[in-house]
């Protein structure tokens, strides 16, 4: 049904015209507007330096500056997804301005019925894959409404041909703007609608008012020196590492409001350990001086590695989306499947909105450690911090952690304390009993004197400069590299001791690294503690074992607790409710007693984590397919070779044998360039 523009609507004349409307616009339109269909002249739309890489997809609140920016962002997304797009609507006022638009899949709506003999077939499926956007008052367009889902089958970076991506030329992204000739190009992150804690709506940054609050521009505090000092950093780092991305967002007023950067080890480590992720807040949360935000991995020794940063102008839902959409776009789009971070409510809306799949857990650690903060005026605070503790350690079931949570909190009277509440309510993002389907191999501390690591500890706290930090930067980098340098020379040369002849012990031995194998090695040892194992009952092809340990508790006292554990025979499944498999990414020792029992002996291989062997290579470079080279551009040629050398120097550190092999090569290399540079071209 078409949009009817009416008669008082149309210069007071007696009339009815019916636009080529798809659909109604709803009742935000102004009262002298009518819409058009149709591909229009958006092709002809070529004054972009090159294609945006990897591009965000698009979501409600993204700005841009006109309406073909909004084209050419939907396009490029399209054609890095797989699908081409079309013109649905496009709606203008009287004078001709446009005012609203809407972009769909190709494959939206279908064609009309043809009077023809031989009729083409029918291509379309109706896809709702969509976006809508409309002018502000400020004049700049506004994304309002996205439809992601497609109802047919779409290939990303398939390269298949569609006709809207006839704009796009070839390019590549480059994230620096240098003085020189350089052709480079910028990475544009566009701002989204301010969402606050409540989830209620927010404010438009630039004063498009949406809420009852108004939201100044906010900006980095930065001292005298500090602005230059960062464009330094920058510069130095993306010298050293041509593959270093990092994107800056300004404020209105130019200034500086939020950064992210990492480089190309970062992005090449994160595609061998991107199952979960730590997004470290201490340094907002505890006001330091550098607003440092750090996104944390774990590699294949259980060592922190860093893989991306970022500093934010204020602790907003949109400054956090800002980040995580840069950081997901460097990281070619490969969301994480769990996530950890400090208990926010802000950022938990973030992760929300651009990790909707990922599963998002709090450092249970960081909780307790905010319960002197929280919870210290009250009067018996000691005693309530040793019952909260044991409630949350020592229950394993949700039912029975329920049960001793109301129990506790009736006890000392805290049942209506604000921060005993909100824990409460979001209790399975960090209570063990709840995370025992989570996989968070290495990233989640479970003793009582355990902490969360932070990756620059030792090179920054609270009143550490901006400018200390880029100078302890670099430091923090090579010290944490040559930690893991040296465990994969620990791994690879030296033969692990073993404690005990247990079958299982033996085989990981073979394959997993040496501090992997000492945490494992806690669990076979505590195989000795599980002093019974007996099957309790069977259900089909699943048994049921009641394994007693004898465990400390408070001290040097020891009491025993029955842990269940099932084991399916003919698939070789095995699960404890302690959960310790999916936390750290070795089996517990329950798992084992209940293994050794069955005759097992050797772990079933679903057991054996890739993450974790020493025998595997990995290669900290990012491996990009060479097709797209430009070989006349000088800029191309030099990022190719970069690649190239970094995988020889990665080979060549190895050993001193094969360092010495490498400085040879590279002389001989360098000989024959003189010899090419000094003959005469070619007549």
């Amino acid at each position: 049904m078409g949009f009817l523009c009416k008669d008082s609507l149309c210069h007071g004349r007696e009339m009815e015209e019916e636009c080529l409307n798809t659909e109604s616009v709803g009742n935000d339109d102004d009262a002298d507007e009518c819409g058009i269909e149709g591909d229009c002249a958006m092709t002809e739309y070529v004054n972009q330096t090159g294609v945006i890489e990897n591009p965000l997809p698009p979501s409600v609140g993204m700005e841009f500056e006109s309406y073909e920016d909004v084209y050419y962002f939907y396009n490029c997304y399209a054609k890095q997804q797989g699908f081409g797009i079309r013109v649905s609507n496009t709606w203008y006022r009287k004078s001709k301005e446009r005012y609203r638009g809407k972009l769909s899949c190709s494959s939206a709506g279908f064609k009309k019925k043809s009077e023809a003999n031989r009729p083409r077939p029918e291509t379309r499926t109706g896809c709702p894959a969509m976006v809508k956007f409309r002018l502000m008052e400020n004049k700049r367009w506004k994304i309002i409404e996205v439809e992601l889902e497609h109802n047919h089958l779409i290939t990303p970076g398939s390269g298949k041909f569609y006709k809207s991506h006839k704009i796009i030329g070839p390019g590549t992204k480059r994230t620096l703007q240098l003085d020189g000739p350089e052709e480079v190009q910028k990475i544009k992150l566009f701002r989204t609608v301010i969402v606050d804690a409540e989830g209620n709506g927010g404010v438009d940054t630039d004063g498009g008012q949406f809420g009852n609050d108004v939201l100044l521009p906010s900006q980095l505090k930065l001292k005298e020196g500090d602005a230059q000092a960062v464009q330094s950093f920058f510069f130095r780092l993306q010298l050293m590492d041509p593959n270093f991305f990092y994107v800056v967002e300004l404020n209105e007023k130019g200034y500086m409001r939020n950064l992210f950067w990492t480089d190309a080890r970062s992005r090449a480590a994160y595609g061998y350990f991107c199952d979960v992720i730590a997004i470290d807040t201490m340094c907002l949360t505890y006001k330091f001086e550098v607003p440092l935000v750090a996104f944390i991995g774990v590699n294949h020794h259980g060592q922190p590695i860093l893989l991306g940063c970022g500093m934010l102008a204020d602790e907003t839902t949109e400054s956090y989306m800002w980040l995580l959409r840069a950081w997901l776009t460097c990281m070619l789009g490969r969301p994480p499947q769990a996530i950890i971070s400090d208990h926010h409510k802000t950022l938990q809306t973030a992760i929300a909105d651009v990790f909707p799949r990922a599963s998002h857990c709090f450092y249970l650690s960081r909780i307790l450690q905010r319960i002197p903060e929280a919870l210290g005026e009250l009067f018996d605070f000691e005693a309530i911090k040793v019952s909260l503790s044991k409630v949350v350690y020592c229950f394993l079931r949700p039912e029975e952690f329920e049960a001793a949570w109301e129990e506790m909190t009736q006890h000392h009277g805290i049942r209506d304390h604000k921060w005993i509440q909100t824990l409460y309510e979001d209790r399975k993002r960090w209570v063990p009993a709840y995370l025992k389907e989570t996989f968070l191999p290495g990233m989640l501390p479970l003793q009582q004197n355990e902490t969360a690591f932070s990756f620059f500890e030792g090179y920054l706290d609270r009143h550490t400069s901006l400018k200390e930090f880029m100078d302890n930067y670099d430091q923090a980098l090579q010290a944490n590299r040559q930690l893991e340098s040296l465990a994969d020379m620990d791994s690879r040369n030296s033969s692990f001791m073993l404690k005990s002849r247990c079958f299982f012990e033996l085989q990981l031995s073979k394959l997993y690294t040496n501090e992997i194998l000492r945490r494992f090695e806690r669990e076979v040892e505590g195989m000795y503690s599980c002093f019974s194992t007996r099957q309790a009952y069977v259900d089909g092809q699943v048994m049921t074992y009641l394994v007693k340990e004898e465990v400390e508790v408070e001290g040097s006292k020891r009491e025993t607790r029955d842990f269940e554990v099932m084991y399916n025979a003919s698939e070789m499944d095995v699960l404890c409710v302690c959960g310790l498999f999916n936390i750290s990414g070795y089996l517990c020792r329950h798992a084992l007693s209940v293994l050794n029992q069955n005759g097992l002996k050797e772990m079933p291989p679903q057991y054996i984590l890739t993450r974790w062997r020493k025998d595997m290579k990995r290669s900290y470079v990012l491996d990009h397919s060479c097709r797209g080279i430009d070989i006349n551009n000088p800029i191309h040629r030099y990022d190719h070779l970069y690649k190239c050398i970094v995988r020889v120097v990665e080979e060549g550190r190895k050993s001193q044998h094969c360092s010495e092999a490498t400085q040879q090569a590279l002389a001989d290399m360098l000989n024959k360039l003189h010899l090419v540079e000094d003959r005469p071209p070619a007549m």
